[in-house]
């Protein structure tokens, strides 16, 4: 079974990769989809995001990135795909998830929704507040792999706080994501 997580990723942060990976257990393959927003002022372009996915992802074999525009039921009818995955930090999140998750069930009877409830430790993380701190000059290191925290850094033309070797150990998943050193 194909899963399709379609968001914009603007940046893929350790809340996404969390999804990705437990989604990675429960389907046969999950296909990381990049929506082309034309209305969004993105940090990152289609292109770099997508790369970032891939750097990200390269320890899970059944993981791919890929972009569309458009309706996601449209492209994961295209992809063959039966679940849309969809990632839950709050009760917020919910209200507006099931609004779509319904709407794409008028769309679609063959595609089914599966939430996924964020773990505890990002369940306050988004994208919009990774941009938002490193704008101001504060540390994205325990937010998004390393790679991904150099590449912030640099749109905001500031200098990559050094990564603390021993916050690799204390934060869950960050050992498999490439380290400054593979980039």
């Amino acid at each position: 079974m194909i899963a399709i997580y379609p968001g914009s990723f603007d940046p893929i942060t350790l809340g996404h990769l969390d999804i990705i990976q437990r989604g990675s257990r429960l389907f046969d393959g999950v296909v990381v989809a990049v929506l082309r927003n034309p209305n969004k002022k993105p940090l990152f372009t289609v292109q770099q995001r997508l790369e970032q996915i891939r750097l990200a992802t390269k320890h899970l074999p059944n993981v791919e990135a890929d972009s569309f525009d458009g309706l996601t039921v449209n492209y994961a009818q295209m992809r063959q795909a039966q679940v849309l995955l969809r990632g839950l930090r709050a009760v917020s999140d919910f209200e507006i998830e099931l609004q779509m998750a319904h709407t794409n069930k008028t769309l679609s009877t063959q595609i089914e929704t599966v939430f996924l409830a964020t773990s505890n430790e990002y369940s306050f993380l988004s994208s919009s507040v990774v941009k938002e701190i490193a704008k101001f000059g504060g540390s994205v290191n325990h937010l998004v792999p390393p790679h991904i925290a150099i590449d912030i850094y640099k749109c905001y033309n500031q200098k990559s706080p050094a990564l603390n070797p021993s916050t690799t150990d204390t934060i869950p998943h960050l050992k498999s994501f490439p380290t400054d050193k593979e980039v």
